[in-house]
């Protein structure tokens, strides 16, 4: 799967996000702010250091990370089976 390799923090709880595929795309996070470990996020100044980690996922510190898998369907609007074509696959049974 694609690695985000470029992030920009935008108005509200956006993030601007580049891969290494070449698709880039915003996401908007601000479903999650105050809700179980985003509740760091409510300091906007928290939010506002994000950082891309060693495989390519958004961190937080050591406390919170993102999957780069997740933001790249996000950013795509596409489903799993999309990106993923295993998943397609219909199940067979004996």
């Amino acid at each position: 799967m694609a690695k985000i390799t470029k992030v920009k923090v935008l108005q509200g709880y956006r993030l601007e996000l580049a891969f290494d595929d070449g698709l880039e795309g915003v996401v908007d996070l601000s479903e999650l702010v105050g809700t179980g470990v985003f509740a760091l996020w409510r300091d906007r100044h928290v939010f506002e250091q994000v950082r891309i980690g060693s495989f390519g996922e958004l961190a937080w510190g050591d406390q919170i990370d993102l999957c780069p898998d997740a933001l790249y369907l996000r950013a795509t609007g596409k489903k799993p089976e999309d990106v993923f074509p295993v998943l397609r696959r219909e199940a067979a049974y004996a």
